[in-house]
């Protein structure tokens, strides 16, 4: 029989995301570390979000913890399925097979709160439950927030982690007892997410199509409506009149040609001015995101709801790019002394975007003070000794 703690996390799916990004870079480092022997089982098998469909082999996630040695399965549903509330059911099979998964774990994580509807079921065996809280809307997430209070209510959850102070204020405020609710802030690779050398930089601008010396703005963000990106794009409006060097890169899922509501949301943006729209440039998913942030004078947020402690920002802040924010979650006292706070005019957004680039190198040294804040180390050691606090608690509790 094995000494390591055994934990199981247990995902919707997978597919291009902040939190699972985090999530499985947490997943790896335990497992990695010594003293755990992680494992993931995925709810879905497939998953298409926005306008991209990804494979769970596809996934960057997936494909960073097989290499790290963790152990990832899936109940193998396939995108779409019925609609409305029988997505939510699952069959005998499906059951049995997490309940398996689940028997063999010591502590369960979930990411988020939607598996909980798998948890919450009388045939999942009782093991201690930690849910990992991503945002700051609780009441935005469907029945997620009912089936955590249901799993609050049976006993099943031992502690959430809140990955930031918004997430913690606004599950409180929803009922969640705040004995629960523990606050490790994000963190990031610092070892991946760092300036590059000039040269490099001037590599990855060619490659993308922006001269060496342009005015560089970045949004690193999936093509959602809490991310507003009909705000962004009319602030790049506004940016690339202002600024004759400036450019636009938007990365993520659904920032792309294939999109085609985006891309008529460009068209109704730049109408009278097409000829801008050269110096806006649609990445879509990128797997070298330390490059573009480096590559960029800023990194920008215009959401207008959800985020709690957006990995964007920090990332992009690593790299040596200007953070620029509207004030939602976290995302405030996350730029604080190395970044602008906004507010959701464009002109008023521009005119930061401005600013940011030109203060570039005056923020240079509180950025590069403000890395071991944001070190994954830290970050990661935090989730272990809380697994580890909650594994020792309910062993207690039974003896």
């Amino acid at each position: 029989m094995t000494s390591e703690l055994r934990v199981m996390s247990i995902y919707e799916g997978f597919f291009s995301g902040g939190a699972r990004v985090l999530h499985s870079a947490v997943v790896a480092g335990l497992h990695t570390a010594g003293g755990h022997r992680h494992s993931v089982l995925s709810i879905h098998g497939a998953m298409r979000r926005e306008t991209v469909l990804q494979r769970m082999e596809d996934d960057a996630c997936y494909q960073g913890l097989r290499a790290a040695g963790v152990a990832v399965s899936s109940l193998g549903r396939r995108v779409g399925g019925s609609a409305g509330a029988a997505r939510r059911t699952f069959s005998a099979t499906e059951v049995a097979t997490a309940a398996g998964h689940a028997g063999d774990a010591d502590i369960v994580l979930t990411l988020k709160e939607q598996p909980l509807r798998l948890v919450n079921r009388p045939e999942f065996p009782r093991r201690p439950v930690i849910v990992c809280l991503h945002r700051s809307d609780p009441e935005n997430q469907g029945s997620a927030l009912a089936d955590l209070r249901t799993a609050v209510a049976d006993g099943r959850i031992a502690a959430a982690i809140c990955c930031a102070e918004s997430t913690r204020t606004a599950y409180a405020a929803a009922g969640i007892p705040a004995g629960l609710l523990r606050v490790i802030p994000n963190g990031v690779d610092l070892s991946r997410f760092r300036p590059v050398p000039v040269r490099r930089r001037a590599a990855v601008r060619r490659a993308v199509g922006v001269p060496v010396k342009a005015t560089v703005v970045t949004l690193a963000a999936r093509y959602d409506p809490m991310k507003d990106v009909p705000l962004f794009l009319r602030s790049a409006r506004a940016f690339l009149m202002r600024d004759p060097s400036g450019h636009v890169l938007l990365c993520g899922a659904g920032m792309s040609t294939a999109n085609a509501e985006l891309c008529g949301r460009l068209t109704d943006v730049f109408a009278g001015e097409p000829r801008l729209l050269s110096r806006v440039h649609l990445l879509g998913i990128r797997r070298d995101m330390e490059a573009v942030y480096a590559a960029s004078d800023v990194v920008a947020l215009t959401s207008v709801s959800g985020e709690a402690a957006p990995l964007c920002l920090i990332e992009g802040a690593m790299c040596g790019a200007v953070p620029v924010t509207t004030d939602v979650g976290d995302s405030a006292d996350l730029v604080a002394g190395h970044g602008l706070v906004t507010n959701r005019d464009p002109d008023a957004i521009s005119a930061a975007w401005a600013e940011a680039a030109q203060r570039r190198e005056e923020f240079g040294p509180a950025l590069l003070r403000s890395r071991e804040r944001f070190s994954q180390t830290r970050m990661i050691a935090s989730y272990a000794a809380l697994i580890e606090h909650v594994y020792r608690d309910a062993g207690l509790r039974v003896r």
